[in-house]
C-alpha cells in the first residue's frame, strides 16, 4: 500500500489532506492548552477556597481547631490544598510534554510539507515541458508532411503539363525533394523528443511521484503516530497524580476517622469548666414566726425606700447568675483583666496561668538561644578579629541578658500564682492578698457601701463609690446617711473555708483554705455570703467557697429545708 502507486494522479487531493492533518494536530494542541488553563484555574480556585477557610491567626477560630472535628477540617483544607497542587502539576506536564512539543513539531512539519510538494510540483513543471517539446516537434512534423505532399502534387502537375518548360520542372523536383528532407528531419526530431518524453513520463510516474508520494505518506503517517503518542502523554499525565490524589483523599478519610467526640466533649468541660460547686439548697424562710430583719437589711430597705424606687432582693432573687460566669459591672467599666486572672473562676484561672507560664518559657528560650549565638559570634571574632569587633557585641549581649532576667522574674511570678491556685505552694499572706485587688478593703463602713450597691444591682455584681482620688469612673450609689453609725452586725454562725478565694474586688474578702470566720450575713440567694474575721476585716466571699454553720439561737438565722 503506496500512495505513490495508489494516488498517482491524486496530487491536489494529498496536498489538501496533509494540511487537514496539520490542522488537526493544531487543534489538539489548542485543546491541550485550554485544558491547562482549566487546570490552572481550578487549582487556583481550590487554593483559594482552602485559604479562605483556613483559621486566622490569634484569632478565635485558631483557638477551636482544638477539636478533633476542626483538626479534621484544617485537614480536609490542607489536603485540597495539595489536591490543587497535583492538578497544577497536570498543567505544567501537559504543557511541557504535549504542547510545546507538538509547537515545534508543527513547524517542522510545515516545513517539510512545503519541501515534497514543491517538489512534487518541480517534478509536474518538467514534465509538463517535455509534453510541450514533444507537442511542438509533433506539429512541426506534421506541418512538414503537409508541405512534402503539396510539393510533391504541385512537382507532378507540372511534370504532367506539356506547356511548362523544363526549367520550371526541375525546379519543382528540387522543391518537392527539399520539403520531403524536411519532413524526415523533422519525423527524427519528433522521434527522439517521443522517446525522451517517455522515458521522463516513465520516470515521473514510476520513480519522482512515488517517491515524493512515498515521503509525504511517511510524513502524514509520523504525524499521526505523534498525535497518538500525545493523546498516550495526555493520559499518562493525569494518571501520574492519581496516586498522590489517592493520598490526599485518604489523609481526608484518615482526618474524618480521627475525630474523637468524646475527646471534643472533654475539651469542652476543660474550656468552660469553672470550678465552682452547684448553689445548693434554697433556703426557707419562715415567715410564721416574728422575727427581726437583720441590721444589713433593715439598713439597705431604708436606703433604697429613700431613694430611687427599685426592686427589692431577698431570698427570692430570681435570674441571677454566678458572679465569675458573668463579668461584673466594675471589671465592664474598667476595661482590664487583674495580672493574675484572679477574677476568673478556679480551673479557666488555672489555664491562664499555665498559658501564661508556657508563653513565657517560650521567650526565655528564644533570648537563650539568641544569646548563645551572639555568645559564639563573639568567640569568632575574638579568634578571627578580622570579621568584627568583639566589644560591638557587648551592647546586645547585656541587652539580652537584661530581658532574660526580666521574663525569668516574670515566669516565677505567674509560676508563684499558679503554684497557689494547683495547691503547691502555701497561700499569699493575708495582707498581699488583699492589696492584690484594684482597690484595698479599708474599713467596716466601706464593706457596709459596696454591699448596698450590691444588694441594689439586679444581676449581682456590685459597684464601687468614686473618690476624689480614684482614677477610675464609676457611677455613684447613693448611700444611706444613718449607715456609717450602724453598730456591728452580729455573727449568726461560722463557715470554714473551703478554697482559697483572693478578694481584689472592693467589698470582698480573701480567705485561706481551711481558715474559719463568722458569718454576719448569708446568702440571699445571689451567691455571695458576707463574713468577718476580726472588728476590721470583714467583706463578702462566694457562698461556695465557705461551708456555713448558723447558729439556730442567733438573731436573723433561717431554716434549711
Amino acid at each position: 500500500m503506496s500512495w505513490g502507486t495508489e494516488l498517482w494522479d491524486q496530487f491536489d487531493n494529498l496536498e489538501k489532506h496533509t494540511q487537514w492533518g496539520i490542522d488537526i494536530l493544531e487543534k489538539y494542541i489548542k485543546f491541550v492548552k485550554e485544558r491547562t488553563e482549566i487546570e490552572l484555574s481550578y487549582a487556583k480556585q481550590l487554593r483559594n477556597l482552602s485559604k479562605k477557610y483556613q483559621p486566622k491567626k490569634n484569632s478565635r477560630e485558631e483557638e477551636e481547631y482544638r477539636y478533633t472535628a476542626c483538626k479534621a477540617f484544617l485537614s480536609t483544607l490542607n489536603e485540597t490544598n495539595d489536591y490543587a497542587g497535583q492538578h497544577e502539576v497536570v498543567s505544567e506536564n501537559m504543557t511541557s510534554q504535549i504542547t510545546m512539543g507538538l509547537a515545534r513539531y508543527v513547524q517542522e512539519l510545515k516545513q517539510e510539507r512545503k519541501s515534497h510538494f514543491h517538489d512534487g510540483r518541480k517534478a509536474q513543471q518538467h514534465i509538463e515541458t517535455c509534453w510541450k517539446q514533444l507537442e511542438s516537434s509533433k506539429r512541426r512534423f506534421e506541418r512538414d508532411c503537409k508541405e512534402a505532399d503539396r510539393a510533391q502534387q504541385y512537382f507532378e502537375k507540372m511534370d504532367a503539363d506539356i506547356n511548362v518548360t523544363k526549367a520550371d520542372v526541375e525546379k519543382a523536383r528540387q522543391q518537392a525533394q527539399l520539403r520531403h528532407q524536411m519532413a524526415e528531419e523533422s519525423k527524427a526530431d519528433y522521434s527522439s523528443i517521443l522517446q525522451k518524453f517517455n522515458h521522463e513520463q516513465r520516470e515521473y510516474y514510476y520513480t519522482h511521484i512515488p517517491t515524493i508520494f512515498q515521503k509525504i505518506q511517511e510524513m502524514e503517517e509520523r504525524r499521526i503516530v505523534r498525535l497518538g503518542e500525545s493523546m498516550k502523554t495526555y493520559a499518562e499525565v493525569d494518571r501520574q497524580v492519581i496516586p498522590i490524589i489517592g493520598k490526599c483523599l485518604d489523609g481526608i478519610v484518615k482526618a474524618a476517622e480521627s475525630i474523637d467526640q468524646k475527646n471534643d466533649s472533654q475539651l469542652v468541660i476543660e474550656a468552660y469548666k469553672s470550678g465552682f460547686e452547684p448553689p445548693g439548697d434554697i433556703e426557707f424562710e419562715d415567715y410564721t414566726q416574728p422575727m427581726k430583719r437583720t441590721v444589713s437589711e433593715n439598713s439597705l430597705s431604708n436606703s433604697r425606700g429613700e431613694g430611687k424606687a427599685e426592686p427589692k432582693f431577698g431570698g427570692k432573687s430570681k435570674g441571677k447568675l454566678w458572679p465569675f460566669i458573668k463579668k461584673n459591672k466594675l471589671s465592664l467599666k474598667l476595661g482590664a483583666t487583674p495580672e493574675d486572672f484572679s477574677n476568673l473562676p478556679p480551673e479557666q484561672r488555672r489555664k491562664k496561668l499555665q498559658q501564661k507560664v508556657d508563653e513565657l518559657n517560650k521567650d526565655i528560650q528564644k533570648e537563650v538561644d539568641q544569646r548563645d549565638a551572639i555568645t559564639k559570634m563573639k568567640d569568632v571574632y575574638l579568634k578571627n578579629p578580622q570579621m568584627g569587633d568583639p566589644a560591638s557585641l557587648d551592647h546586645k549581649l547585656t541587652e539580652v541578658s537584661q530581658n532574660i532576667e526580666k521574663l525569668r522574674l516574670e515566669a516565677q511570678k505567674f509560676e508563684a500564682w499558679l503554684a497557689e491556685v494547683e495547691g503547691r505552694l502555701p497561700a499569699r499572706g493575708e495582707q498581699a492578698r488583699r492589696q492584690s485587688g484594684l482597690y484595698d478593703v479599708q474599713t467596716t463602713p466601706t464593706v457596709n457601701n459596696c454591699a448596698q450597691a450590691r444588694e441594689s444591682s439586679p444581676d449581682g455584681s456590685y459597684t464601687e463609690e468614686q473618690s476624689q482620688e480614684s482614677e477610675v469612673k464609676v457611677l455613684a450609689v447613693d448611700f444611706d446617711d444613718e449607715f456609717d453609725d450602724e453598730e456591728p452586725l452580729p455573727a449568726i454562725g461560722t463557715c470554714k473555708a473551703l478554697y482559697t478565694f483572693d478578694g481584689q474586688n472592693e467589698g470582698t474578702i480573701s480567705v485561706v483554705e481551711g481558715e474559719t470566720l463568722y458569718v454576719i450575713e448569708e446568702d440571699k440567694g445571689d451567691g455571695w455570703t458576707r463574713i468577718r474575721r476580726n472588728e476590721d476585716e470583714e467583706g463578702y466571699v462566694p457562698t461556695s467557697y465557705v461551708e456555713v454553720y448558723l447558729d439556730k439561737n442567733a438573731k436573723g438565722a433561717k431554716t434549711y429545708i
